[in-house]
């Protein structure tokens, strides 16, 4: 008995489409992950895969990797990624993993529950030497007449060449190599009124390569005029201060001594101190000259003149 040509083929595709659900080994096979690649930028390794859908579930992945040891030496043994086994996301960061500048190989797997599928790996194998170095990020200031820079910091892999330059006609290029932190770096004492410019570049001794330069920023010093007049008025106002406060608390203190402690002044006659005059006593005659007021003689008594009379008074001296 023929069977219709037609018949025979809907049973060929159903057969063949079920082919991916039979039982190898007694585990159901999934579709394996597919399109594997390996994006990198400045050292951090991103293994990227296009994921494997099954409706309801959640599909996750197993990731491993060979070094150049294990692919030359013991090719059946893989190493599971520290970051990525297993993972729900189909992506691994893999930058932990790869710790050498040689060919690593790399595979990926589904699994749901006790089905897994087939191993994808990455063809060709990944070498860390064709990352991206892009252009560090940087900032350029001025503090004073300091030329200062700030550069992103990528990790302790990265060195960074930085050049800089005096822009006039024929100027000399510098170049510093330096590490960042993330810290503001001194790079030179500018010249008043000049402009400066600089650029940089990533540099990864690991893998020997450099990246494109920067663009181009640059600052400008001012003249030293003005900070010039200002150090001369600070200096005259500081001499001044020097000369004018001493003086005011000197003429304050004999203010003060002035008021609260004037000094009291006797009277000529009553100050001992002072040359005292000779007299004469009338009735004793001329031995008596040269007596002070002190050794006047008892005998020697003038009468007392009255108050307001003037003669008297006079005639007394």
């Amino acid at each position: 008995m023929m069977i219709p040509e037609e018949i025979l083929t809907s049973h060929m595709w159903v057969f063949y489409t079920l082919i991916p659900c039979l039982l190898i080994d007694g585990v159901a096979r999934l579709p394996a992950p597919q399109n594997l690649s390996v994006q990198s930028t400045n050292m951090k390794h991103l293994l990227t895969w296009s994921p494997v859908t099954m409706a309801g579930e959640v599909i996750h992945y197993s990731v491993e990797y060979q070094g150049e040891y294990e692919s030359l030496y013991v090719s059946h043994i893989w190493i599971p990624s520290s970051r990525c086994s297993p993972t729900e996301v189909p992506e691994c960061d893999i930058t932990d993993d790869i710790t050498a500048t040689v060919p690593y190989n790399l595979r990926v797997r589904a699994s749901l529950g006790s089905q897994t599928s087939a191993w994808s790996t990455l063809k060709p194998p990944f070498n860390r030497n064709s990352t991206i170095l892009t252009p560090p990020g940087m900032k350029v200031t001025k503090d004073g007449f300091h030329l200062v820079i700030k550069l992103e910091d990528l990790g302790p892999q990265f060195e960074f060449l930085v050049t800089y330059w005096k822009r006039e006609p024929g100027a000399k290029e510098h170049v510093k190599i330096m590490r960042s932190r993330g810290i503001p770096v001194h790079l030179e004492t500018m010249e008043p009124g000049a402009v400066y410019c600089v650029k940089a570049q990533t540099l990864v001794n690991a893998i020997g390569r450099y990246s494109t330069f920067s663009p181009t920023e640059c600052v400008k010093v001012q003249e030293e005029t003005l900070p010039l007049a200002l150090a001369l008025f600070a200096f005259i106002g500081f001499m001044l201060i020097l000369v004018v406060v001493p003086l005011s608390i000197w003429k304050m203190g004999r203010l003060l001594q002035y008021s609260c402690c004037p000094a009291v002044v006797l009277p000529d006659t009553l100050d001992l101190a002072q040359p005292r005059e000779q007299v004469c006593c009338p009735t004793m005659g001329a031995q008596s000259c040269g007596l002070t007021l002190p050794d006047w003689p008892a005998q020697c008594s003038w009468p007392l003149p009255r108050i307001g009379t003037a003669s008297t008074s006079s005639s007394l001296f």
